[in-house]
């Protein structure tokens, strides 16, 4: 609070020089018209030319005789304190106002207070009281999570025709199965559905049926009654099921644009796979995986080194591509990429030069572990902190290793398997960062180096790799709780040296080699099924690379690639039922 309004504050304590009173049913506050008119469009409004200037009391019937007290004390001291539950009735009343500070304290209070459960009356609120900043990211935060929405919130079945043809329009509407959309649109039909019913065709009209099972099409939609007795949606059914069962015929993509039955959605998260080896030669491109298309897309950034046999990591909006090697000499530099900007930046290098090592991110932190200074394979070990531009070292590992794959899981760091420089190992070790030390943890059942490493399903899995004889399948994984591993299904095609992340709920790997060379081969596995699937190969073929996650991210659509090629279906003969 400045020195002025500190004044102003005490003479308003004493009530002194006081030329206005606000009347709020019996309360009243003795004011200085400045000080609101300072604050407030409708007050200077109000003191300027709705009334005579002599005139001094003035009655609100608008607002509480608290809300008005928590204006006043805006108005007076550039703060306010207040209860949660009023933080929406304040929005209001400073709305009504034009307050434009106090609305964006209130504006951030309620951003930070979005829920599934609230982001829907955030959202119309927002609307009504024209606030498009506030209304953006309560609709963003709808359609991220729309399924938490529809399960939990009062206000989904309150929502107008217009509002729910909005939400299913939307691009980024974030559902891992389209068939959910019917679901959801069927459910707020049902809630009125004498009067909703009619809505039934061009709500249908709007949801992405191509993306569908045809199955589900022809046994679920097909036959809900709403659809069924409407004359108007049959058409679009069928509309969607040649779609689908044309989407591999060469006309399909004589078109420019495809139909918006068969439009993929932007995906709420991105898989990066990092620069790597194409034929021994190391690249500098970027390839991003959009699940919701199932198909990878070239990211040309103007500049960045050409790294392989490095790390990378997403932290706060930038992908960082840390050591590696350009040619046979190991790097220590780290370039930065903003991933919002798309542009490259270097920052501080590593205390050392590391090639074949491991990184990985814990609590804001980027951590460069062990791997290989073109000389002898490492213990050490050090971490990043963005806001300093900062490496430090940490203690060292217990052993010696290259070729090593990390994560990190409930506060620890784990690296598992590598090469120590004489032989490849089984061994793994979990580092507490509060103890600052490494612990050996039971071995793994097979030699890896080479392999991928990642936590997912509350687990360490350790995937692939080379054990001295043969390139690996075979997966294991580590649970902290019974402090042993097990043994999950072996991946479809062995590889070591190639990225590994997890994105919407299953564990990916990506390209690395083979007995013949580098792959483009791309699987996921799902631990709910314990079943690996295809997905679409990347652009090149292409190893020691490293793969990350990035999300939230307001320009997925560079990321995602064009929305008008839908993605192909592996469902042929469920198709041709």
């Amino acid at each position: 609070m400045s020195d002025i309004s500190s004044v102003y504050n005490e003479l308003r304590a004493r009530r002194q020089l006081c030329d206005a009173v606000i009347r709020v049913n019996r309360a009243e506050f003795h004011l200085h018209k400045v000080v609101l008119c300072c604050c407030s469009s409708y007050f200077r409004s109000l003191f300027t030319h709705w009334s005579p200037p002599h005139d001094r009391l003035y009655d609100i019937d608008l607002v509480s005789p608290d809300i008005m007290q928590l204006i006043v004390d805006f108005a007076y001291t550039g703060s306010v304190s207040v209860a949660e539950d009023r933080i929406r009735e304040l929005f209001v009343v400073a709305s009504y106002f034009g307050i434009l500070d106090l609305i964006q304290v209130c504006q951030h209070r309620l951003e930070e207070q979005l829920t599934p459960r609230s982001c829907l009356s955030t959202w119309r609120l927002s609307d009504l009281h024209y606030n498009p900043e506030l209304r953006g990211k309560a609709l963003a935060f709808t359609l991220r999570h729309f399924e938490e929405v529809v399960a939990s919130s009062e206000e989904f079945p309150l929502l107008s025709v217009e509002e729910l043809v909005r939400i299913l329009e939307d691009d980024r509407l974030n559902v891992k199965q389209e068939e959910t959309t019917f679901e959801a649109v069927m459910s707020w039909i049902n809630s009125e559905p004498e009067r909703r019913r009619g809505f039934t065709p061009l709500l249908v009209s709007k949801l992405r049926l191509a993306q569908m099972s045809p199955n589900f099409i022809r046994d679920v939609v097909a036959e809900t009654e709403a659809v069924k007795n409407s004359e108007a949606c049959q058409p679009i059914l069928r509309n969607a099921l040649e779609l689908i069962l044309g989407l591999r015929a060469p006309r399909f993509f004589e078109s420019s644009s495809c139909s918006p039955l068969a439009r993929p959605r932007l995906p709420p998260a991105i898989l990066l796979a990092a620069g790597g080896c194409t034929g021994n030669i190391p690249i500098a491109g970027i390839e991003a995986y959009d699940i919701r298309a199932d198909r990878w897309l070239s990211v040309d950034p103007d500049e960045g080194t050409p790294r392989a046999s490095h790390g990378a990591a997403v932290l706060s909006g930038s992908l960082y591509c840390v050591g590696g090697r350009q040619d046979v000499e190991p790097l220590n530099t780290v370039d930065r990429f903003d991933l919002r900007a798309l542009t490259w930046q270097q920052v501080a290098p590593m205390h050392s030069r590391r090639s074949f090592f491991g990184v990985t991110v814990l609590d804001g932190f980027i951590y460069a572990l062990g791997g290989c200074d073109g000389y002898q394979q490492l213990r050490t070990a050090e971490r990043y902190q963005p806001s300093t531009n900062q490496w430090t070292l940490i203690a060292a590992m217990q052993k010696e290793r290259s070729h090593a794959g990390c994560t990190a899981l409930r506060g620890k760091l784990y690296i598992c398997g590598g090469f120590d420089g004489i032989e490849l190992l089984s061994s793994a070790e979990r580092y507490d960062p509060e103890s600052n030390q490494w612990t050996l943890i039971p071995n793994m059942d097979s030699r890896r180096a080479g392999n991928g490493v990642v936590a997912y399903a509350d687990r360490v899995f350790a995937v692939g790799g080379f054990d001295g004889i043969d390139t690996l399948s075979t997966a294991e994984a580590f649970d902290p709780d019974a402090d042993a591993w097990r043994a999950v299904t072996s991946m479809s095609k062995p590889r070591s040296n190639f990225g590994v992340s997890v994105l919407d709920g299953r564990l990916f790997v990506v390209g690395g080699l083979d007995s013949a060379g580098d792959v483009a081969y791309v699987e996921s596995y799902d631990a709910e099924t314990g079943t690996w699937s295809h997905v679409a190969d990347m652009q090149i073929r292409c190893s020691s690379m490293s793969c990350c996650v990035a999300d939230g991210l307001d320009n997925m659509a560079d990321y995602a690639g064009p929305r008008d090629v839908p993605r192909f279906s592996s469902e042929d003969d469920e198709m041709k039922g």
